[in-house]
């Protein structure tokens, strides 16, 4: 009996030792050094598919829609339905084609005032105060200043909204490509097209939502993240078109096959992967890559109508300077583009440069020789896009972008130097068709070109009045990722009102 009690009172004692979860301290350190195991082990099973049950938030139920490009509603009434980007891959100078400074004439060969905050060169010698290396003259009866390395656009002077206080966060070619695209100086995040097509989808379920036009030297050097659709399904990415030849390699099907052929092998693959999918809820790769193969049995008979030139009249190949130097490629890149915002694709964004330094607007070597080369290249095919959106009655219901990733220092990379560094503080962009109004500048730098001073206009706030132009709130306009509802301009971004008529 005396052992008996004396096991009682120890019994009692150890309880007592006892969290109130009930577990011993002993048992409790177990759990959560193990416990860690488990919790990488449940994320591995669910990445394959393990668990048939997942939660999704009520943004993402796109991702389960049969049709996930389908046409959407708008946030608010807008007439603007499509968005052509024509980006100059480089970064043309502002003060030598949109910026007029005629400081810098003034001064030219002085020295940057010392007051001017200038710490980040790239290694590079600065120079002297450098004035525009072509006149500058009003365009339009708005009289808005454009420099004579685009004449042809000038004859638009009043469809344009310049913005002439950019800035952006970084003075390398490549983060700031991948910002200006997507908001972000680091890769992985969705584009500025791809959220439009997530928002909006497109009117045309026979072609992609999103075209990307690259220049025949080559791609950005940041690659496939400036049209990338980041943590969104890979229906939202860009599709690319090849510049020459078949615009889509490997689209058309194997000569043996006829298109009832095709068809039947596209509707068996789709039933195994269906069934494949249905144990594995949130297979959005998959999902995507169903979605691809019936999108491109559609393209095999959309997209050589599309991009035809021969249906287009001669006025119309020679006002784009088709079949003939320097305009020739950029000419039937922007018809093309013309041609798709007309078969109901959302976006479409064209390139001008490839590669890296001078095959870019990268001018360190020389303004007058890159520029002049670069402008020659894009600046009709430019002027005849506006002009037959105009014609077609399509530049109200088109969003025309034109810019680069940053501008160029208003002083010389050294003494005798007919090049310009990097400038992140203060660059040009325009804007036009849609509810712009037109014949206006917005905002301004300092008297040189140096930086923005008056009405900066962040890339967060740019991407916000390009989603704002297309009827889309960039703040309910969001994304559900890893516990956080994800935009394309962040915690950050101002609808720039001044330009919207």
């Amino acid at each position: 009996m005396e052992i008996e009690r004396l096991t009682a009172v120890a019994s009692q004692r150890d309880t007592a030792r006892y969290f109130p979860c009930g577990q011993s301290r002993r048992e409790l350190i177990w759990n959560m050094g193990a416990g860690f195991a488990g919790v990488a082990l449940t994320s591995l099973l669910a990445e394959d598919g393990f668990f048939t049950r997942r939660a999704y938030s009520a943004n993402n139920e796109v991702q389960r829609n049969s049709a996930p490009l389908a046409p959407r509603k708008p946030h608010f009434p807008t007439q603007v339905k499509s968005c052509i980007f024509l980006m100059m891959n480089g970064a043309p100078s502002q003060v030598d084609t949109f910026d007029y400074k005629p400081a810098l004439k003034k001064y030219g060969g002085q020295p940057l005032p010392p007051e001017k905050k200038f710490t980040n060169s790239g290694g590079r010698r600065m120079g002297y105060l450098t004035p525009a290396w072509r006149p500058f003259r009003p365009g339009g009866e708005s009289g808005l200043m454009i420099s004579d390395y685009f004449p042809h656009v000038r004859q638009h002077a009043d469809k344009l909204a310049v913005i002439n206080s950019c800035y952006t966060d970084s003075h390398a070619h490549g983060s700031a490509l991948v910002a200006m695209n997507t908001g972000k100086t680091f890769i992985g995040r969705p584009s500025l097209g791809a959220w439009c097509t997530y928002g909006l989808g497109t009117e045309n379920q026979d072609l992609p939502g999103y075209v990307v036009m690259l220049d025949k030297r080559g791609g950005p050097i940041s690659g496939q993240p400036n049209w990338s659709s980041g943590f969104m399904p890979a229906t939202f990415q860009g599709t690319l078109f090849r510049p020459i030849g078949d615009p889509i390699l490997n689209l058309r099907g194997p000569s043996h096959l006829d298109r009832a052929g095709l068809r039947e092998q596209l509707d068996m693959l789709a039933r195994l992967n269906e069934q494949h999918l249905a144990s594995r809820a949130g297979g959005h790769e998959l999902a995507a890559r169903i979605n691809s193969y019936e999108l491109a049995f559609r393209m095999q008979a959309e997209t050589p109508a599309a991009v035809a030139l021969d249906q287009e009249t001669q006025q119309t190949l020679d006002m784009y300077g088709i079949g003939r130097a320097p305009t020739d490629e950029y000419g039937r890149n922007c018809l093309v583009a013309r041609r798709l915002i007309e078969r109901g694709v959302r976006f479409v964004q064209l390139y001008s440069g490839g590669g890296h330094l001078e095959e870019t607007w990268d001018a360190h070597e020389s303004i007058e020789k890159n520029h002049g080369r670069h402008a020659a290249e894009v600046d009709q095919p430019i002027a005849a896009l506006l002009t037959d959106l105009q014609q077609r009655g399509l530049l109200e219901s088109t969003l025309v972008i034109w810019g680069g990733e940053f501008g160029r220092m208003p002083f010389s990379e050294g003494q005798n130097a007919p090049g310009r560094n990097h400038n992140p503080y203060g660059f040009s962009m325009w804007l036009a068709g849609g509810s712009v109004r037109g014949g206006m500048r917005y905002g301004a730098t300092d008297e040189f070109g140096f930086e923005a001073k008056t009405d900066r206009v962040h890339l967060h706030d740019l991407h916000a009045t390009v989603l704002h132009l297309m009827g889309l709130d960039h703040q309910q306009l969001t994304y559900f990722h890893q516990g956080r509802q994800e935009r394309l301009t962040d915690v950050a971004g101002n609808v720039v009102h001044g330009i919207i008529a």
